[in-house]
């Protein structure tokens, strides 16, 4: 594949290290120091302050897009209206009502539109699906997520705390990777329930959000999403009628992945317990990366595609209307 990035913060970074032998051919960022250190990265010439170069280029076949929320459909649209497939990160958009032409688009012409659900490729959770997938829990009851950002001084006054810019706070942030994990695991969800307050941060998005969603066999996903967690936390537990699976940490600031397997013996009492350790350095970027090129090259839609990131935002939308939330786009 020939490869444009488009958005070369931390993220951009993060996906042009996980290029392998795909060629990158274009970095644009409205600063040409970020484009000019990711392209560096893959010994690419080309720079560009200008995100039309990358999408008018011919030769490129693939865009990955990692800009701040407000710009992120607006690129997305563009670059599928120009025959690009696209890898955007979440969520993809402000709102659901966002991500509607690009899914039209896309559709017409026959290109596919990946967003960055990089959590179902840690390992943890790729082992943990494995499980449940193949009755290693028996059938599923419900789930218990929380994740959670220590928290930074000046966070209140970083980009993700304008709602024009971010679309809202904690809940469009972290809670979306917990809406998509729970959806992975249970299907379709309804929101039952849902609460997002600012109790600590002085910005005008929310600073914590609860969740409580269940799906059409009434299994019910508990998620909390908090940047008042003082210490950087992902804790995903997963409840079956013969065990429990929990994953804790994603490595790095949250701690070593693990998962643990407690398994129901036939006369109950204490578990048998089983933990896998993943301390090696985060993958999930490049098994995305791989796994969405095998499906374009297979003309498949892929996993953690652009429905799955408007299902994620519909349940946002309904939360944020609820508590009165409402962000201008």
């Amino acid at each position: 594949m020939k490869v444009g990035i488009i958005g070369c913060g931390a993220i951009g970074r993060k996906r042009a290290l996980s290029l392998g032998d795909h060629e990158l051919v274009i970095a644009v960022d409205t600063s040409l120091e970020r484009a000019n250190e990711v392209a560096k990265l893959k010994n690419c010439s080309t720079i560009s302050t200008n995100y039309d170069d990358a999408l008018n280029n011919d030769e490129i076949d693939l865009i990955l897009i990692s800009t701040t929320n407000e710009i992120l459909a607006k690129i997305t649209l563009a670059a599928v209206t120009a025959g690009k497939h696209v890898l955007v990160e979440k969520p993809a958009g402000r709102t659901p009502e966002e991500l509607i032409p690009i899914i039209e688009t896309a559709e017409e012409n026959n290109v596919f539109v990946k967003v960055g659900f990089n959590h179902r490729y840690h390992p943890a959770l790729l082992k943990a699906k494995q499980l449940v997938d193949s009755g290693g829990i028996g059938p599923l009851m419900f789930i218990r997520g929380r994740y959670g950002h220590g928290g930074r001084l000046g966070y209140e006054k970083e980009w993700r705390a304008i709602p024009e810019k971010s679309g809202g706070g904690e809940l469009i942030d972290q809670g979306v990777h917990l809406i998509d994990l729970s959806r992975w695991f249970l299907g379709e969800l309804s929101v039952v329930k849902g609460f997002a307050h600012t109790y600590y941060w002085d910005m005008p998005v929310d600073d914590n959000a609860f969740l409580m969603l269940k799906n059409a066999n009434n299994k019910i996903a508990w998620l909390h999403v908090s940047c008042t967690e003082w210490k950087n936390m992902f804790s995903f537990e997963i409840y079956g009628e013969t065990g429990k699976l929990h994953i804790d940490g994603l490595g790095g600031s949250y701690g070593v992945e693990r998962l643990f397997l407690y398994k129901m013996l036939p006369t109950m009492g204490p578990p048998e317990t089983t933990m896998w350790e993943y301390p090696f350095a985060d993958n999930s970027w490049n098994l995305e990366l791989d796994e969405f090129i095998r499906y374009i090259e297979l003309q498949r839609e892929p996993e953690g595609n652009i429905c799955d990131a408007k299902k994620a935002l519909d349940i946002v939308k309904i939360i944020y209307d609820e508590c009165n939330y409402r962000v201008n786009v």
